[in-house]
C-alpha cells in the first residue's frame, strides 16, 4: 500500500464535497418528492406508484455491486474512482431530466415510462455514486481526517437538502407558473447543468492516495467473501438499511403531512406570528425598487409552511454536523451514531401524539430530530470506510468499492422500501388525490410520519450492538495499517 498523507487541504475537502451536493440534488428529490411526483404531478395511482418505486428501486440498486466490482478493477492514470466522476457527470443530469418529465401517455404508458426512467436513473446514479463514495476511503487513511472529510461532505448535503426541501416546491410553482409538471422539468435542466460542473470540480481537486499493494491477489469471489465475513460491516449494513427505510418513509410523507393532516388555518396563524409573510412582502418591495419584477412567492400555505419546516430541520442538522466530528473523535463513531439514532426514533414517535393544530410542537420536535440526524449522518460513510480498513486489517486484502457498493445497495434498498411504503400505505388507507381526505387517510399520514419510521430506527439501534469497532479499535487499526503501508513502500 502507498503511504497516505495525514492532512488533507480544505480545497480538496470542499472539492470532494461538491460531488455530494451535485448527487443530492437528485437523491434528495427522490427521497422527498418521488411518491408525490408520481401521484400528484404525473397522476399515477398510489398503488402503481408504490410498485414503481419498489420494483424500480430494487432493480436499479442491483447495479451497485456490479459497479463496485468494476470500479475496484478500473485502472487509469487518474486512479480507480475519480474518472467515473468525469465520465458520468453529463449522463446523470440528462437521465434526471427524463425521470422528472411528464410526457402525455396513457395510464399504462405513464407506468412504463416512469418505471423505465427510474431504473435508468438508478443505474447511472450507481455508476457515479459508488465510485464517488469509495473515493472517500482512499483519499486518506487517517481516521480523524476521514471524519473531517465526511463533515465537509455533509455540509454540502445540507445545502442540497435546503435547495430541495425548502426551495424546490416554491421554485417548481414559480418556474412552471403554477404548472408543477413544467416546473419540475425546468428545475431539472438547471440541476443537470449545475451538477455536471460540480462533478468536474470534484474530479479535478481530489487525489487517490491509498491503493492496493501490488502483492495483493484477489478475485471477485474472494472480495465478496471477505465482505460477508466482516461482522462490523453486516451490523452496519442492517442499521443503514433500517435508517434509510425510516428516512424514506419520513421524507416521502412530509409533504402529505402538511398538505392533508396539519390544519391550514393554524399554519397560516403560525406563519403570520413569525412575520414570514411580512418578510416576503419586504423582498417584493426590495426587488421592485431594484428594477426587478415582484418576488412572487406561491400563495400556498402548506407549501410555505413545509419549506420553513424543512429550513428549521436543516439548520439543526448543520449544528449536528459541526459538532459530530468532535464527539466522534472523543467517544468513537459507533457510540455517537447509536445514541443519535436512538433519539431520532424517540422524536419521530412523538409526532403520533400531536393533533393537526399542534404546529409549534411539530416545528420544535423537527428541530431536535434534525439535530439527531445531523450528528449521525457524517459518521455513516466514515464508519463504512472504517470497516474497509477492518477487513484489510484482518485479511490483508482491500476491496474498497466492493464494500461501498454493497453498502450503497443497502441504503437504496432501504430507500426503495421506505418510498414504496409511503405510496402503498396511503393506498391502503384510501388515499386519492382527487378526493377529500377522510379521518382514515389522515390517520394513515400520521402513522407514516411517526410510528412506522420510528420502529425501523429502533431496530437499527439494536443492530449496532454487534458493531465492534469502538474508539480503541479504531486507533489500533489505523496504527497497524500505517506500519504495514510503510513496510510496503
Amino acid at each position: 500500500m502507498n503511504l497516505h498523507q495525514d492532512k488533507i487541504s480544505k480545497i480538496e475537502k470542499i472539492g470532494y464535497s461538491l460531488g455530494d451536493l451535485a448527487a443530492n440534488l437528485i437523491f434528495q428529490t427522490l427521497m422527498t418528492f418521488l411518491a408525490f411526483f408520481y401521484t400528484d404531478v404525473y397522476q399515477i395511482s398510489p398503488s402503481w406508484s408504490s410498485i414503481i418505486i419498489f420494483v424500480g428501486g430494487i432493480t436499479g440498486s442491483l447495479f451497485n455491486p456490479l459497479m463496485g466490482i468494476i470500479a475496484d478493477r478500473t485502472r487509469t492514470r487518474w486512479g480507480k474512482f475519480r474518472p467515473w466522476l468525469l465520465w458520468t457527470s453529463i449522463p446523470l443530469g440528462v437521465v434526471g431530466i427524463l425521470a422528472f418529465s411528464t410526457p402525455d401517455f396513457s395510464d399504462t404508458g405513464k407506468v412504463i415510462y416512469a418505471m423505465s426512467t427510474y431504473i435508468l436513473l438508478m443505474a447511472v446514479y450507481a455508476s457515479n455514486n459508488v465510485p464517488y463514495t469509495s473515493l472517500s476511503g482512499v483519499i486518506t487513511g487517517n481516521m480523524s481526517e476521514r471524519n473531517s472529510i465526511t463533515s465537509y461532505r455533509f455540509v454540502a448535503v445540507m445545502v442540497a437538502q435546503f435547495i430541495i426541501q425548502v426551495l424546490l416546491l416554491p421554485l417548481v410553482l414559480i418556474m412552471g407558473d403554477g404548472d408543477k409538471a413544467q416546473g419540475f422539468h425546468e428545475i431539472f435542466i438547471l440541476f443537470a447543468c449545475a451538477g455536471s460542473i460540480m462533478f468536474l470540480i470534484a474530479f479535478f481537486t481530489t487525489k487517490e492516495r491509498i491503493a492496493p499493494s501490488a502483492k495483493q491477489k484477489s478475485s471477485i469471489k474472494t472480495d465478496v467473501k471477505d465482505v460477508f465475513k466482516n461482522k462490523p460491516w453486516i451490523s452496519m449494513l442492517i442499521a443503514i438499511v433500517l435508517l434509510f427505510v425510516a428516512m424514506g418513509i419520513r421524507n416521502g410523507s412530509n409533504v402529505y403531512y402538511f398538505s392533508y393532516y396539519l390544519d391550514e388555518g393554524q399554519l397560516s396563524i403560525f406563519l403570520n406570528g413569525l412575520g414570514f409573510y411580512g418578510f416576503i412582502e419586504w423582498l417584493d418591495r426590495v426587488s421592485k425598487a431594484m428594477g426587478f419584477i415582484g418576488f412572487n412567492w406561491p400563495e400556498d400555505t402548506s407549501t410555505t409552511a413545509f419549506s420553513l419546516y424543512s429550513a428549521v430541520s436543516i439548520l439543526f442538522k448543520l449544528t449536528g454536523i459541526v459538532i459530530s466530528k468532535r464527539l466522534a473523535d472523543k467517544y468513537g463513531k459507533r457510540n455517537i451514531f447509536g445514541i443519535s439514532l436512538f433519539f431520532s426514533a424517540l422524536f419521530l414517535s412523538a409526532y403520533y401524539f400531536y393533533s393537526p393544530k399542534a404546529i409549534v410542537l411539530v416545528f420544535v420536535t423537527q428541530a431536535f430530530y434534525g439535530l439527531s440526524i445531523g450528528l449521525l449522518m457524517p459518521l455513516l460513510w466514515a464508519m463504512v470506510a472504517d470497516v474497509v480498513d477492518y477487513s484489510e486489517w484482518k485479511t490483508r486484502r482491500r476491496a474498497t468499492a466492493t464494500v461501498f457498493s454493497i453498502t450503497s445497495l443497502g441504503f437504496k434498498v432501504g430507500l426503495s422500501i421506505g418510498g414504496s411504503l409511503v405510496a402503498g400505505i396511503l393506498f391502503l388507507y384510501g388515499y386519492d388525490v382527487d378526493m377529500d381526505h377522510s379521518m382514515k387517510v389522515q390517520n394513515g399520514v400520521k402513522m407514516l410520519i411517526s410510528i412506522y419510521p420510528a420502529l425501523a430506527s429502533f431496530i437499527g439501534v439494536i443492530s449496532l450492538y454487534f458493531y465492534e469497532i469502538n474508539k480503541k479499535m479504531e486507533q489500533q487499526i489505523e496504527n497497524d495499517l500505517r506500519l504495514r503501508r510503510l513496510n510496503d513502500e
